[in-house]
């Protein structure tokens, strides 16, 4: 389909946009894939070009965290595998089964993260130590989460974030980190399948991809800054955004 060229720097600001909070706190595609899909994409094309673009700002911040020491390569290799074959699959899967049976319960599991989180008002401001070993963590959510986001998607990060904190004992900054490793992992996996079957609109995914770049450069610099206490109440909101989107468009 054909864009016009005027909306394409605003495409460039959106992913900027979308590409920061996600940095942050996960969530960005609350804001890029509607943009999309009012543009008048087919959803499995507008889902194919949100993979793109998400995917030059997921790289960027595993880069910038990566750089400040905030990931372990070991422990990420394992959750890295797990998360290639699960979004592989997932992303197959999709195209052959239909996904909105998950629109009515993800709202509700994110609502729970979110009563989790606000009933701890202390989770995730320091590191505590871990309740399942960190190869059999990775190895098992991995897989699941992969698969869930190479098949829906939306709360992916939230998920992993949680996950992180509650089983692995991470800060929410140090989780932030971790979570963007396996978001870039099952963005790529799923972008491949996408691509494969020519679903992606390549003009306006790089357009979004270079206001990724910029938008997760800053984002995670700021996290990195700030710290897991300002990390903390934006991914409430980004929680509470994906779970009202979801609801919304039920």
């Amino acid at each position: 389909m054909e864009i016009a060229p005027h909306l394409y720097p605003l495409l460039f600001l959106v992913g900027l946009f979308a590409g920061l909070v996600d940095a942050v706190a996960g969530g960005g595609g609350v804001i890029s894939l509607p943009v999309l899909l009012n543009l008048g994409m087919p959803v499995q094309l507008a889902l194919g070009t949100n993979k793109l673009q998400s995917s030059f700002g997921a790289v960027m911040a595993v880069f910038r965290y990566a750089r400040h020491g905030l990931l372990d390569r070991r422990a990420c290799k394992i959750g890295v595998i797990a998360t290639l074959a699960g979004a592989i699959a997932g992303a197959a899967t999709v195209r052959v089964l239909d996904a909105r049976f998950l629109e009515a319960a993800i709202p509700w599991l994110l609502g729970a993260i979110v009563v989790y989180t606000l009933l701890r008002p202390k989770l995730g401001d320091g590191d505590h130590p871990p309740r399942v070993a960190a190869p059999v963590f990775f190895t098992v959510f991995g897989l699941g989460l992969g698969f869930y986001d190479g098949f829906f998607g939306p709360g992916t990060g939230s998920f992993w974030t949680i996950a992180l904190v509650g089983l692995l004992g991470h800060n929410f900054l140090k989780a932030t980190a971790y979570t963007k490793v396996m978001n870039a992992t099952s963005n790529l996996a799923s972008l491949a399948v996408f691509a494969a079957g020519g679903q992606i609109h390549l003009a306006a995914g790089l357009a979004m991809g270079a206001g990724q770049i910029v938008g997760a450069r800053l984002g995670a610099g700021l996290a990195i800054k700030r710290g897991a206490r300002f990390v903390r109440p934006v991914f409430i909101v980004m929680v509470l955004a994906v779970m009202a989107r979801l609801l919304w468009v039920s």
